[in-house]
């Protein structure tokens, strides 16, 4: 298989690092088109032959010719558009330099081999499980294959079965009928029709014995089927949905759950119709011992019993409830402001359609404590589910739906024992379904716990609350949680730190960053261990007034990348969370002028610095770093800006820019050239010739240190 068509298939972790490979320079728009043309080639043998780079090059505009082409022919503009921008960005940057460009195909070949390498290898001791997990999920698709093949059979089997009543009733009347004539038939002639008659009889009864038998397998497959579907998928898909909510790897959609359940009550409802065929059968034609007589109420009610099971479990919350403002912060939901959730009954019959509806109500039957906040549910909170046009699926959103919190008489001392945001709540969907041969069915199901705010500023800590318990717990009611919190492993806290940047990025954190935190949160005397404990208060509390908690801080840097620093980030220019001793070891044998990125461990709203190299007189290395850049300084100069005019006052008081390579030797114009804010004018800054326009001489912020 083709180098790039094995990539596609690796994780998303993977996936990330593959999309760090490649930007605006040489995008994987290229990769992806003329994959199977770039791997035929030997880009270490062109990266180091200026000939042969140039011929290569060419060839490369050429297949880029060649796929415009073949989207003009299907008429696909915006690919087209594409196309010839790219062609335009490779002329610009590489028609004089095509060496350039077979070395960066050279080296994303190499990295793209050892992420192949190291997925193999990390995920060698989940092959098994994967595998099998593949392998039961076709198990049961076949299952509910045979499952609705079963129910067709015997629906074939009931037809026959209704002929062979219907020539036998005739065989019986026209026997009848014949006896009564005078000149009627011989007496031999008599016996024999009795004889097919009897003969046929017992055909009759041994087909109403099948049949039976039949249901009651139909019946099995079901309970089999049932039991896979609500003691497994669900619970699965409802744990993958937890993930996703808190960042993690999209939820599989749930068209294939629907699909199972749709076709297991498709089945239960045929064997409801073929038992009443049977029962009409029944009453034209009975014996003593009769299977549908003694089998049919069993059948009845074990098809009923099933279904009734089906749709208590049908009802499902599609989207948790979000605030349309913050789709990446689910589960936080503030007071007055509109927040989304969407239901799906998995049962998608036609039946069903207009005849379910959903009713929203906030903390039902939650048993009422001290000092917690009540609310109240303001707007359309009843929806009636109906066949959406987009995929079918029977489904009811409410798009309008705001909380209030219920006033409490008085000044409100009886505090309760947790926090505001450390306070859970859920939200209850109930509705009615009247279905033939059923009682009433109550259907209800409860959303994932929601946080509460009523200021924008406890939106970190309340996404810190839904992470700490979607971590921990898949049990939706468990209100009291952070009564006493259960502390997380550095396993299952490192992912979801990754997560968080992942979500909101295009890419999480590298083992070396995790690493840094690791010590952070647990010491480094505990080594990284991966079972290492981290209590909920070491994570989201402030140790003393003067600290901020661990939580708050990466918040901080959140919001500084989401703001100020997202491109970088995506380009890896950003190493971002790294120790000042190992810090040192990197820069340490690199050339003087060599700098790298890292955030600050002492601002809890995020900030940025950078520390460069130089070497003194014995040629040891000397090491020096910036005044941290918060968002105030990044919102007035860009961070590319500030590195492209920074200025170290040195002795001789010359200003001078000391930093040369982004590390580990990435020329530092090369590395952030395309950030860099482009003069609105041709003229120079200081261009006192141009200064009678607007009376002023422009002017340039920049970064001065002094050493």
């Amino acid at each position: 298989m083709a180098q790039w068509c094995q990539l596609q298939l690796l994780d998303s972790k993977y996936l990330e690092q593959v999309d760090q490979l490649y930007d605006d320079s040489f995008p994987m728009d290229i990769r992806q088109y003329l994959s199977k043309w770039i791997e035929s080639i030997d880009w270490d043998t062109v990266a180091v032959q200026d000939s042969l780079a140039t011929v290569r090059f060419h060839e490369l505009l050429a297949q880029l010719d060649d796929q415009q082409s073949r989207f003009a022919i299907e008429s696909n503009f915006l690919l087209q558009h594409n196309i010839r921008k790219i062609k335009r960005n490779l002329q610009d940057l590489f028609q004089q330099d095509p060496v350039h460009m077979a070395m960066i195909i050279s080296r994303n070949l190499k990295e793209e081999k050892n992420i192949l390498a190291m997925a193999q290898s990390t995920e060698s001791n989940k092959e098994c499980s994967t595998s099998s997990m593949v392998v039961e999920k076709l198990k049961l698709d076949n299952k509910v294959k045979e499952l609705k093949s079963r129910g067709m059979e015997t629906d074939q089997t009931i037809k026959s079965l209704e002929e062979l009543q219907d020539e036998h009733d005739f065989k019986i009347n026209t026997l009848k009928n014949r006896e009564q004539e005078q000149n009627g038939m011989t007496p031999k002639e008599l016996e024999h029709e009795k004889m097919l008659v009897l003969k046929m009889g017992y055909e009759l009864k041994y087909k109403r014995g099948e049949v039976v038998g039949h249901l009651w397998e139909v019946l099995n497959m079901a309970k089999g089927v049932l039991s896979d579907l609500i003691s497994e998928e669900l619970p699965e898909w409802k744990q993958r949905q937890q993930i996703a909510c808190i960042g993690g790897p999209p939820n599989a959609c749930l068209d294939q759950l629907q699909n199972w359940f749709t076709v297991v009550a498709e089945s239960l409802q045929l064997v409801r119709q073929q038992l009443k065929k049977l029962q009409e059968l029944e009453q034209k034609y009975t014996y003593e011992n009769d299977p549908i007589t003694q089998q049919k109420s069993l059948l009845e009610a074990k098809a009923l019993e099933h279904l009734k099971l089906l749709l208590e479990n049908s009802l499902v919350v599609e989207r948790q409830p979000c605030m349309p403002t913050h789709p990446q912060r689910p589960l936080v939901l503030k007071t007055g402001v509109q927040f989304t959730v969407k239901l799906r009954f998995l049962v998608k019959l036609q039946e069903f359609n207009y005849q379910l509806k959903v009713k929203a109500s906030f903390d039902k039957d939650v048993q009422e404590k001290k000092g917690y906040r009540k609310f109240n549910i303001l707007g359309t909170n009843t929806k009636v589910m109906n066949m959406e046009e987009s995929n079918g699926s029977l489904a009811a959103e409410f798009r309008h739906l705001q909380l209030k919190e219920q006033k409490v008489a008085g000044n409100r001392t009886n505090e309760g024992p947790l926090i505001v945001t450390e306070e859970l709540h859920s939200i209850c969907f109930e509705t009615e379904l009247s279905q033939s041969g059923l009682d009433k069915q109550h259907l209800e199901m409860v959303s994932l716990p929601v946080v509460v705010i009523s200021n924008v500023s406890q939106l970190p800590s309340g996404w810190a609350s839904i992470l700490w318990y979607n971590m921990l717990t898949n049990e939706p009611k468990h209100l009291r949680f952070f009564l006493n919190p259960p502390p997380a492993s550095w396993t299952q806290l490192s992912e979801v730190l990754s997560w968080q940047f992942s979500s909101i990025t295009k890419r999480g954190l590298n083992q070396e960053q995790l690493n840094m935190l690791a010590d952070k949160l647990l010491g480094s005397k505990a080594k990284k261990d991966p079972e290492g404990q981290i209590s909920w208060a070491k994570f989201n509390k402030n140790a003393n007034e003067k600290s901020f908690a661990f939580w708050s801080w990466i918040e901080g840097i959140l919001d500084l990348i989401k703001k100020h620093l997202l491109s970088l980030w995506n380009d890896g220019c950003i190493v971002g969370f790294i120790s000042k001793e190992r810090e040192k070891g990197l820069l340490g044998d690199k050339c003087p002028g060599t700098f790298l990125l890292r955030f600050s461990e002492s601002s809890r709203d995020g900030a940025i610095t950078f520390t460069w190299v130089e070497h003194d007189v014995h040629g040891k290395p000397v090491f020096h770093a910036v005044e941290p850049y918060t968002r105030k300084e990044l919102g007035a100069v860009s961070l590319p800006d500030i590195i492209r005019t920074y200025k170290v006052m040195a002795a001789e008081n010359i200003p001078e820019n000391p930093l040369r390579f982004l590390y580990p030797d990435n020329p530092k114009d090369k590395a952030f050239g395309k950030y860099y804010t482009k003069p609105s004018e041709s003229q120079e800054p200081m261009d006192v010739d141009h200064t009678e326009k607007s009376g002023y001489m422009k002017t340039e912020l920049i970064s001065v240190s002094e050493v």
